[in-house]
């Protein structure tokens, strides 16, 4: 008789399926051109180019696993590497979610949650695209005014400044390392900027963890347990 897979088994195999599955759609594409086109890429420059940049993205990969997985749960992780847009729409999305309903995303709640939100933002931020699209024309005189140009520029610091009074305030202990990593690296290296977000976010973060570590394991961070505790007794 075969045994019945449990809810995160269903996941994982799922999720394992259409990854592969949109990775090989994502090759192809440009397998599709050469062929349509009769083009055959320069091997020698490709290779060149794999060797500069292939270290880097394989690196950030990796890290983003490590950093991702743990506060989107399993279910989310993977419809988030498949949708993308994970630092700046699926990550603060989730959080407020499981935030708000107060489920850890290690637990089924909190993986189904999780999943549920992150398949919400995908599909709003499709249908915003689409709108997008349809009206890029009529509204880009508008769009193109240089008095809105700041407010564009200040899209994701503002995402990212209300969630961070959130969970700043929770613990602001925590905050204060990443927070001093991150203004010596953007001062020291002007080339860092706000399309390195993607490699930052996963930096910090394991920074962070690695800091609380230490601070948890020193008792700078036991003071406010303790204040918990005596509470709820």
């Amino acid at each position: 008789m075969k045994k019945e897979r449990t809810y995160l088994e269903q996941v994982h195999v799922d999720g394992a399926i259409w990854n592969y599955t949109m990775a090989g759609v994502f090759l192809l594409f440009p397998l599709i051109l050469c062929i349509l086109f009769n083009a055959v890429p320069d091997w020698n420059g490709l290779i060149k180019g794999l060797i500069a940049t292939l270290p880097m993205y394989w690196a950030v990969g990796i890290i983003e696993v490590i950093t991702y997985v743990p506060m989107l749960g399993a279910g989310g992780s993977y419809l988030s590497f498949v949708t993308g847009n994970i630092s700046n729409l699926k990550l603060p999305c989730a959080l407020e979610v499981l935030e708000n309903s107060g489920y850890k995303s290690n637990s089924e709640e909190g993986e189904i949650i999780s999943t549920i939100s992150i398949a919400v933002s995908s599909i709003v931020t499709v249908i915003i695209i689409v709108i997008g699209v349809i009206l890029l024309v009529p509204l880009e005189p508008v769009l193109n005014t240089p008095a809105l140009q700041p407010a564009f520029d200040q899209l994701l610091p503002a995402l990212f400044g209300a969630l961070g009074v959130v969970f700043i305030s929770k613990n602001w202990k925590i905050a204060i390392a990443p927070i001093i990593l991150m203004l010596i690296l953007f001062i020291a290296i002007p080339a860092l900027n706000s399309g390195t977000v993607g490699i930052m976010v996963p930096v910090s973060a394991l920074f962070t963890i690695g800091v609380s570590r230490i601070m948890y394991k020193k008792g700078l961070l036991a003071e406010k347990n303790n204040k918990e505790t005596k509470t709820e007794e």
